[in-house]
């Protein structure tokens, strides 16, 4: 919810709210773009609502690849999982097998798990490794998830966060910078041809 509406749902005003997140009291929660919220799970929090939610929120294996040519590490991803969680008696209720890069935030399973946890419906998601949650900003989204009772583990396999992954997504990034870099120039070159023609529009002689 926008602060706006999570105010007029609790009966304050959004300066309350904003005085109340200053001093720790009732922290709103910040998108990647900046963008505030609250959550409903804060709604019943704030109005004193008995939740038990724990014993029915699902567990979630979570595992990702970058392209369809990496199956077995997908295979190898849930294996792993699986068999981490069942030697410690849990049988998983959901396994997402995601493919898109660690660098996109619209993947489309990612943030459907990312709208349940904010629901209140996932109690633990585990991964195999950090960066086959997100691969920047990870610290954000694990805090994300503890602010809406959801734990985030990571089991930190080593072995199944594919290095040629973390090699593709920095060229990804440079070749993004080198493209905003040409514009800029390409954008410079252009104002000054403006210039030069502004210039010798008045260099002209009027009785010309």
């Amino acid at each position: 919810m926008k602060p706006k509406e999570f105010a007029e749902l609790i009966g304050v005003s959004v300066k309350t709210l904003q005085r109340w997140d200053e001093e720790k009291t009732l922290i709103v929660n910040r998108n990647p773009k900046g963008r505030r919220f609250y959550t409903y799970g804060q709604y019943e929090e704030y109005m004193g609502i008995a939740s038990d939610k724990s014993q029915s929120r699902k567990i979630v294996l979570y595992t990702r690849v970058s392209g369809y040519g990496q199956k077995d590490d997908m295979s190898n991803q849930v294996d792993f999982l699986r068999n981490y969680v069942n030697a410690k008696g849990i049988i998983p209720d959901e396994v997402i097998k995601d493919i898109g890069s660690g660098l996109n935030y619209k993947r489309k399973k990612w943030n459907i798990l990312l709208d349940e946890v904010m629901d209140g419906k996932a109690s633990h998601v585990y991964v195999t490794h950090k960066d086959r949650f997100v691969r920047f900003g990870f610290d954000w989204f694990e805090s994300l998830l503890e602010k809406n009772g959801t734990k985030l583990i990571v089991v930190n396999n080593e072995d199944l966060s594919p290095q040629e992954e973390l090699v593709q997504d920095l060229i990804s990034i440079i070749h993004v910078f080198s493209c905003r870099i040409y514009g800029l120039r390409k954008y410079k070159s252009q104002i000054k041809e403006d210039e030069e023609v502004v210039e010798s529009i008045q260099d002209r002689d009027p009785t010309d």
